[in-house]
């Protein structure tokens, strides 16, 4: 039998001597304080010890511990998986009472199984299933989404949809009055931006009244929708999606669906009907203030009559332009509503669930309008509009 070892790391310790009333078996001491601010030996270590004397039982001795906490506790956990797989066999019946009733109530509890982190790289293949299968699941929720939202509109049309009134109005306010001011800024710049990258070449070949063209179909076509989409997309589709997220995570919607409230009639419908309502509108404002803009450069740095500008505006930009956009528009402010009430009524039950649902509203949204933008270019380019 091998002499007695010590493994002293700060105050805890352990020895390992021969039991003296068990022949074959060994004892093995605990010393000190075994905490987790001083640090304690692993249980691989000491079950290399145990297991090197070739024993067939292991009695603890707890004579002299001292204080102990959690991470006594994992210790002993971990030393008595070690001895359950490859022994020496482990007797506790010495522990302190408070340890014994804790390691019991541990032990009472199985391991959810999947809990533990698997170790090793997932297959490619098998990556590119489970985002294949994550994809058509999340194809199947917006299909469902899509057709609870028409059937809600359904309901709407034969004046059967339940919701308040004072909702509405309420989003409609939010949406169109309270996003003029930034709508109104961002759309004067860009007309501004417009004329002055127009002016920079066209003033070499005398042409300048031409920036009232450039400016006046660029805004009317695809400037000012798109404007506004991206940014309805960043402010209303985000402020849907955090708040359908935050009424999911206190269940409030569950509240609604038991008191018979369709949550798509009482929550999604006037969000959709506010930002369908008011986007062509927006549209009609950012092309006022984008042309306005394009304007303060023809004037203060082309030195054009306002006059001459507006003319040359009027009768470079049909009726139809301003139709395409606001069409344009109009599919915008659906994309946008969809998927801030879609991503909102897909959120969690946890805080950190809204603020993912939150951004993946703005960057589907985004994603989206551009996507609308590129198809109905084309559509238009096949009509001749």
């Amino acid at each position: 039998m091998a002499a007695a070892i010590q493994n002293k790391n700060e105050t805890a310790a352990f020895e390992v001597v021969p039991d003296p009333g068990d022949k074959g078996a060994l004892r093995l001491v605990l010393v000190g304080d075994w905490l987790t601010r001083q640090g304690v030996p692993s249980a691989e270590s000491v079950h290399a010890e145990l297991k090197g004397d070739r024993a067939t039982r292991v009695r603890l001795d707890t004579t002299r511990l001292g204080a102990w906490d959690t991470a006594f506790l994992t210790f002993l956990r971990k030393l008595d998986r070690l001895a359950a797989a490859d022994g020496p066999k482990l007797d506790t019946t010495s522990l302190p009472e408070g340890a014994t009733r804790l390691l019991r109530l541990a032990a009472s509890v199985p391991e959810r199984a999947g809990a533990r982190k698997a170790a090793g790289r997932t297959p490619f293949v098998e990556r590119v299933g489970k985002s294949t299968l994550a994809c058509l699941e999340a194809g199947g929720e917006t299909l469902d989404f899509i057709g609870g939202a028409l059937i809600a509109f359904g309901r709407l049309l034969r004046g059967r949809a339940r919701f308040r009134w004072s909702d509405f109005w309420q989003v409609v306010q939010e949406v169109g009055a309270e996003a003029l001011p930034i709508v109104g800024l961002i759309s004067f710049l860009v007309g501004v931006i417009l004329a002055f990258l127009g002016a920079i070449q066209l003033v070499q070949f005398g042409a300048q009244i031409f920036v009232a063209d450039l400016v006046a179909i660029g805004m009317a076509r695809d400037m000012a929708a798109m404007m506004v989409g991206i940014i309805l997309a960043g402010r209303t589709g985000a402020a849907f999606a955090a708040q359908l997220g935050t009424m999911q995570v206190n269940e409030e919607i569950d509240a609604l669906s038991t008191l018979g409230l369709s949550p798509m009639e009482f929550l999604v419908l006037p969000r959709m009907m506010a930002l369908i309502l008011m986007t062509p509108l927006l549209c009609l404002y950012a092309n006022l203030l984008g042309i306005l803009g394009g304007m303060f450069v023809g004037v203060v740095m082309l030195a054009l009559p306002a006059v001459l500008y507006m003319q040359q505006t009027q009768a470079s930009t049909p009726l139809l332009f301003f139709a395409g956009g606001l069409l344009k528009a109009t599919v915008y402010g659906i994309v946008v509503a969809v998927c801030g009430c879609l991503r909102g009524m897909q959120c969690g039950r946890s805080a950190a669930a809204v603020g993912n649902a939150t951004t993946s509203a703005v960057v589907t949204s985004i994603v989206f309008i551009i996507l609308s933008m590129a198809a109905l270019t084309v559509i238009y380019d096949a009509l001749g509009i």
